[in-house]
């Protein structure tokens, strides 16, 4: 039995039915040459066999004296957690990301063990995907994606399959388990190292609060303008996915002598400004992001390990260029910030800024008080192709959170050549979200200019559901 960290614990809290409080993802794969119409039942027969499941997919909740424990599940249920569904025929891609919406949008059961797998048969052109969702509170965005693509081959293996709940740990040899003794070591190493960041957190505090007075660089968290996107939302979710060229953003950031981030910060930036024109609702102000940043080591385990940058989307500014510019040095001021503090100082200052953003998220007290207008996401992910057995995986698209007051989350995962688009929204809070994926079209189109005029056409692998 093992209590859930603070963080975790404000996942569990935060979630209502409005408001599921768990992260996805969708993995697109092409059939084998020569595969039969049982492949796809195959695969889940297989899948179900893996019976030895790991922590933390073995692991449900429990409460003692009103506060969450982490108890293994004696009665684990693998059928439930790994189901197979089929898309009715032609199985197009909307109706693929249709049924995600609404698979996103359901709670997960906190009398289980809190994932669920499903495999779907069925897509168009010869394909089949995985969708798989895990609690916050078990794992971040950038944990999953590990665990993710630790499931995956570098080969196509026909037979061969790796699945997350049954992925090979060192920690589970018999030498390399942790004793209590050591346990309690790395335990207080971990509190003594936060209780020596604290002076210097309280003076990164006291330097935000007089760049906020005098940086025109610096975005603070009293910045954020009240827009649509800043919402009650309802259960309802829509989510719409897309792939860019890597190669091109990669080219765009040579040119601007920016990074790939500044580039996708300014084509979320345009199709943002765009579509909120559409709707007739463009504040006056910028609208804020916030980005998440992962602390993960290497070695780091499953969990929550992130710090948050606040910055300006210049959604004010007209011209794509003027508005890259800007983004980036909002973006470079928080580096800078993060560049001369230690892992802990970074947790402990992002802890203390986000005090008032979680109590509003948390009790509702100022609903129209926001501190950031849309959270954006941007995972490192597998440059090589992969595979599951034999099949090729041709996507993978990250399904994330929205909440009271933030209802679209735009998050991205690189793979191969591409960086692959996750858009997730309330669907009655953000009406036709899917158009923000033409905009992002449009956003690179806007940035490039004529000596590096893209020829040939992005690998769109799924458009809007």
């Amino acid at each position: 039995m093992r209590l859930l960290n603070p963080v975790d614990q404000i996942f569990l809290r935060l979630e209502r039915r409005n408001q599921p409080m768990h992260v996805g993802g969708l993995q697109l794969f092409s059939l084998p040459e020569g595969a039969g119409s049982e492949y796809v039942r195959e695969v889940v027969d297989a899948a179900r066999g893996f019976t030895d499941v790991q922590p933390p997919f073995n692991r449900r909740l429990k409460y003692r004296f009103g506060q969450p424990f982490w108890v293994d599940d004696d009665s684990f249920d693998l059928e439930y957690h790994v189901r197979h569904l089929a898309l009715p025929q032609p199985g197009a891609i909307r109706d693929l990301l249709a049924l995600v919406s609404m698979l996103h949008g359901a709670l997960l059961d906190r009398s289980r063990p809190m994932w669920e797998t499903y495999v779907i048969e069925g897509v168009t052109g010869n394909r089949f995907a995985i969708y798989t969702k895990f609690h916050h509170s078990i794992m971040d965005g950038v944990s999953a994606m590990r665990v993710l693509r630790k499931s995956l081959n570098e080969q196509a293996t026909p037979g061969s399959l790796c699945v997350p709940w049954n992925l090979p740990r060192e920690d589970n040899k018999p030498s390399s388990r942790p004793t209590p003794w050591r346990s309690a070591v790395k335990a207080l190493g971990a509190t003594g190292r936060q209780v020596a960041a604290m002076p210097r957190v309280g003076q990164e505090i006291l330097r935000a609060w007089q760049d906020s007075r005098e940086s025109p660089d610096f975005t603070s968290i009293s910045q954020a303008p009240g827009s649509m996107l800043n919402r009650r939302i309802s259960g309802s979710r829509r989510f719409a996915a897309q792939s860019y060229s890597l190669n091109r953003i990669k080219r765009l950031a040579k040119h601007y002598e920016a990074t790939v981030n500044d580039i996708v910060l300014a084509m979320c930036a345009s199709a943002l400004r765009d579509y909120l024109i559409e709707q007739d609702a463009l504040p006056d102000a910028p609208l804020v992001a916030m980005l998440p940043v992962s602390l993960h080591t290497a070695d780091s385990d499953a969990g929550n390990n992130i710090a948050m940058i606040f910055a300006s989307l210049a959604t004010d500014v007209a011209d794509p260029i003027e508005r890259l510019a800007t983004i980036q040095r909002s973006v470079d001021h928080w580096k800078r910030r993060y560049k001369a503090m230690t892992s802990e100082q970074i947790l402990g200052f992002t802890a203390a800024l986000g005090t008032p953003m979680g109590m509003n998220l948390l009790t509702g007290i100022a609903p129209k008080h926001q501190s950031f207008n849309v959270v954006i996401s941007n995972v490192p992910g597998p440059s090589e192709t992969l595979y599951y057995g034999d099949a090729t995986l041709e996507g993978m698209y990250p399904v994330s959170i929205v909440l009271d007051g933030q209802a679209l989350n735009i998050s991205m995962v690189s793979y191969r050549d591409s960086l692959e688009f996750g858009l997730i929204a309330c669907r009655r809070s953000v009406p036709s979200m899917q158009h923000m994926l033409q905009f992002l079209s449009d956003a690179l189109d806007d940035l490039e200019p004529t000596d590096l005029a893209h020829t040939g056409r992005d690998g769109v692998a799924a458009d809007g559901g």
